[in-house]
């Protein structure tokens, strides 16, 4: 029985996705065992297969691309103990443009400071791309990203969200040993 599911991407992330002479879609494809069908001018994207495990981890490749992650970031989303999280920034600051702007660059600190500090806390990927924060990690990893860019977008200062992360990432820690 063969499955299908269309993703819908941002038209200027189909290059991204397609990549030189289709190897990145082709790369995805022959991973998961799908075909995939890329329609260019809408930037919608076509998967099928029998396969809905391998349907659904190719929408979360296609999703991530989409938000913003380089192609060789989102294929660690065929690791099974990898996922993707989105948070959708207007959620947190309503439909001002401006509150949009200041958060956006409250959340990404000077020179990308927050973002990184954020990101070699939680060992995650982090992508700000557009209204939207984009996570891709471990579920402990992501479940701190995702509450410590709450935590940020709610009006949290920075420092306290750092030293939370340290004593939830020292917890983990404990935990595993």
């Amino acid at each position: 029985m063969e499955f299908g599911y269309e993703v819908k991407i941002p038209k200027e992330r189909v290059a991204v996705l397609v990549g030189v002479k289709g190897n990145v879609k082709n790369k995805v494809a022959k991973a998961l065992g799908i075909k995939i069908t890329v329609d260019s001018r809408e930037g919608d994207v076509l998967l099928k297969g029998d396969d809905s495990l391998s349907l659904l981890t190719a929408q979360n490749i296609v999703k991530a691309i989409g938000r913003g992650f380089n192609p060789d970031v989102a294929m660690n989303l065929l690791d099974e103990s990898n996922y993707l999280e989105v948070v959708d920034i207007e959620q947190y600051v309503g439909g001002s443009k401006s509150n949009l702007i200041r958060v956006r660059a409250r959340v990404i600190g000077t020179g990308g400071k927050a973002r990184r500090t954020i990101e070699e806390l939680t060992s995650t990927k982090v992508v700000i791309y557009g209204k939207t924060i984009s996570i891709i990690g471990n579920f402990e990893g992501v479940a701190l990203a995702r509450k410590a860019f709450e935590s940020l977008l709610s009006g949290s200062r920075h420092t306290t969200v750092y030293a939370w992360l340290e004593k939830h990432r020292k917890e983990i820690k404990h935990k595993m040993y």
